[in-house]
């Protein structure tokens, strides 16, 4: 193949790998392998002077590939240009010059813009090509570390990164519905999050998509040190990347205190690698634009991959949600200071691209991508082919090959609706703060448990001593984290009974909802209308709907069987009816709403009220009594629904006046 059709290739097979990876699309290559090819890319550009307007060295990084929001496109009122990249020390000691520098995190996330006039914030635009955005200010409440407000009434332009941390991301991607598909790093999940309209904003704020400010692009007032906008940023609430300021000469120590963070496994937030900027901002605005990048904005470092060579031993065939994913396991070879036996071969289509064999027969190359994840990114020479499992690892049923809508990924997916790695959710749910309270059973811990299968079904977690052995030798455990567990266990069998009907899941039936219907009929009285099939309709704040949700819940055979054998593993309180006869609440509804004073919180006012034989509802209806709002010229909605329907509103203190307090 010649220069020029080598570039040709490189070009188009680097834009495809972005525009999948930033388009929330299955990955079609590693960071690693990318930027091989790039590398490969920079030196044929060099030495033929062909450079094609598309090339990724051309362009805002991979931001042109950056997936559509729902927002509408609007223009940047400063370009967000990209930085150049080296792997050398001495290329970045050479840039800092004789001038003092910063170093900082580069995230792996996308680039946000935020905007701000008059102390309020007025928009958030995506990176997007660099020069226009998606203007995406309608998720401004479902986003981490974005302030609404700040302490500054001029202009202000802020520009930082959108991070998905590694911890939420495989709490999310371990229990993603029955349709969709893994995302592939925190990055893509990242991406995909943020392409999702008006509809989706409680999915956005369950992802946590966090905002890390790590420049302010401009200001009204005069602070020439980016380090000194850097803590003006953190004063204003912003979250900051963490930075450390140096010079040329302490450039290598710099980067190595980054360094170790990331190979101590310190760093929960997706990074690959560092950025080095001047203190001096006003130098730093008069640097040239090559291409699309500022030679003076900023030099980005990228840490050398160090790759191992191995043989596969065996591929571990893991369950989550619907899908069952392929584990390479290996000989264990040292990676960035840490001893490696495991990494993900991600899919079936993967497996095909590397050219995986079998067992005992291939050797493959490891890395640890952005010295964190380890990743089967080569295969040396291989014999046969691998075997896909006909059967779910977890349950036994039969397995089935899907392709995507593209036809270019193949996973392999369980077949049984009832498998218990597709509930992973369910699980998460009874252990639970809310639910059964077991500290540190965490729903990676239980991803693990239900692929050994040790757990099947609710009733299993309480017999996992069975497994003591097993346990205390799987990664991340020991004898200590086990004993920690166990206790955490043997102390959730003792709880109150809401929590537990919390716990099982039972559609449309929340702590609150459980909280009203024990109240009202007590231990007793709940059991024995689920023994006799009977409605719950009659209960202040139930209703048709979830008294029917109730009922067919416990009317299906598989749920009254898990709710009896919960029952023998549990100690739960007994709840007395209460008295709706004789407290000073009795047989009204209240509204809370605006701030308490004398209550700790509105959460004690409300179980005041129920203790009283009184009811506590979200919203003014005509059934409400009183609204109890401490701001009574409020032009609230419920203080206008309240004056429209007659409902008294009361202060704090005049309902204590009139109803006591504890």
């Amino acid at each position: 193949m010649e220069q020029r059709e080598r570039i040709d290739y490189l070009v188009d097979t680097l834009n495809k790998a972005s525009e999948a990876y930033y388009g929330g699309e299955e990955e079609r290559m590693t960071n690693f392998e990318w930027d091989q090819l790039f590398d490969e890319l920079t030196e044929l550009e060099g030495q033929t002077g062909y450079i094609r307007p598309d090339s990724p060295t051309q362009t805002t990084s991979h931001a042109e590939s950056e997936p559509d929001a729902a927002g509408e496109k609007e223009p940047h009122e400063y370009p967000a240009l990209s930085l150049a990249k080296t792997k050398d020390v001495a290329e970045l000691q050479k840039w800092a010059g004789d001038r003092a520098v910063w170093l900082s995190w580069k995230l792996d996330g996308l680039t946000l813009v935020l905007t701000y006039d008059g102390g309020q914030l007025v928009k958030i635009l995506t990176r997007g090509n660099g020069t226009i955005g998606s203007n995406i200010t309608y998720m401004k409440e479902a986003l981490v570390g974005v302030p609404l407000t700040v302490d500054e009434p001029g202009h202000l332009v802020v520009r930082g990164e959108a991070t998905i941390s590694y911890t939420d991301f495989e709490r999310i991607n371990d229990t993603l519905d029955e349709e969709d598909d893994k995302y592939a790093n925190p990055r893509n999940l990242a991406s995909g999050t943020l392409a999702l309209d008006k509809t989706n904003l409680d999915k956005v704020k369950e992802r946590r998509v966090t905002f890390n400010a790590f420049t302010l692009v401009h200001t009204d007032r005069e602070i020439l040190s980016w380090g000194d906008r850097m803590d003006w940023l953190d004063k204003l609430g912003f979250i900051t990347v963490e930075r450390q300021r140096t010079d040329a000469a302490g450039l290598p120590d710099a980067i190595q205190h980054f360094t170790d963070k990331v190979d101590r496994g310190e760093m929960d937030l997706p990074v690959d690698g560092l950025v080095l900027t001047y203190d001096d901002t006003e130098y730093a605005a008069t640097g040239s634009v090559t291409g699309h990048h500022a030679t003076r904005a900023g030099f980005a470092y990228k840490w050398q991959d160090v790759k191992a060579v191995t043989m596969l031993e065996s591929v571990d065939w893991s369950c989550a949600a619907s899908i069952i994913t392929p584990v390479a396991v290996f000989a264990p070879v040292q990676l960035e200071g840490t001893t490696v036996t495991r990494a993900s071969l991600c899919n079936i289509s993967e497996m095909e691209r590397l050219g995986i064999g079998e067992n005992g027969k291939t050797e493959i190359e490891v890395i640890k991508a952005n010295k964190i994840i380890p990743k089967c990114v080569a295969v040396r020479k291989a014999e046969g082919t691998f075997t896909i499992p006909s059967q779910c690892p977890v349950c036994g049923a039969p397995t089935e090959i899907r392709v995507n809508g593209k036809g270019d990924t193949k996973t392999l997916r369980c077949t049984n609706p009832s498998c218990p790695a597709k509930h992973l959710k369910r699980f998460s749910r009874f252990v639970s703060k809310t639910g059964m309270d077991i500290d540190g059973l965490s729903i990676q811990s239980l991803r693990v448990f239900v692929n050994q299968g040790f757990i099947r079904d609710y009733a299993d977690i309480y017999h996992l001593s069975e497994h003591r052995d097993a346990i205390v030798e799987l990664d991340g455990f020991g004898e200590k984290s086990y004993e920690n567990l166990a206790a955490a266990i043997e102390k959730s069998r003792n709880a109150h009974p809401a929590n537990f009907l919390f716990a099982l899941c039972i559609p449309m039936i929340g702590v609150d909802a459980a909280k009203k219907i024990l109240a009202a009929l007590g231990s007793e009285g709940f059991a024995k209308r689920v023994e006799e099939g009977l409605p719950f309709d009659d209960v202040e704040g139930i209703g048709p709907e979830r008294s029917r949700a109730l009922q067919s819940w416990f009317a299906d055979e598989e749920n009254r069987a898990v709710y009896h054998k919960l029952l023998n593993e549990l100690h739960l309180e007994t709840v007395e009816p209460r008295d709706t006869t004789g407290g000073r609440c009795a047989g009204m509804t209240f509204v809370i709403t605006g701030n308490v004073h004398i209550f700790t919180n509105r959460a004690a006012f409300k179980k005041y009220v129920e203790a009283e034989g009184g009811s506590v509802a979200g919203s003014v209806s005509g059934k409400t009594n009183f609204l109890v709002n401490n701001d009574r010229e409020s032009t609230s909605s419920k203080n206008k629904k309240a004056a429209e329907l007659g409902v008294p509103i009361l202060s704090e203190e005049e309902f204590i006046g009139q109803f006591g307090q504890p």
